[in-house]
């Protein structure tokens, strides 16, 4: 299983915009097999170690292969640019970290 974890410095108020993005990306799972889930949220910045990105996205994948899917996929893409027009620094203001779960 893969983790897709992307963190995003958001500029001041990117309001219905990345409400829309999110729906975007969320509307992928039922086109795109092996995408299995799609969560979205504030960062609590619990331990104060991200305070520069408020936001985030985790996808779940099945394998490395749904995810270069996705990666690939028109639509992502187009929700990508979006989200590198939302963010502070443009694509700078995006941490992506790809997680293999299952890798020993």
């Amino acid at each position: 299983m893969i983790r897709h974890v992307v963190m995003l410095r958001l500029n001041n108020a990117p309001g219905d915009a990345l409400a829309q993005v999110m729906q975007g990306l969320d509307d992928l799972k039922a086109d795109l097999p092996g995408l299995t889930d799609f969560q979205h949220g504030p960062n609590i910045d619990a331990e104060g170690k991200s305070p520069d990105f408020p936001y985030g996205f985790i996808c779940t994948f099945d394998d490395r292969a749904a995810l270069d899917t996705y990666a690939a996929d028109p639509r992502h893409r187009a929700l990508g640019a979006r989200l590198v027009a939302l963010c502070a620094g443009g694509g700078d203001g995006i941490m992506v970290y790809d997680i293999d779960s299952g890798a020993a």
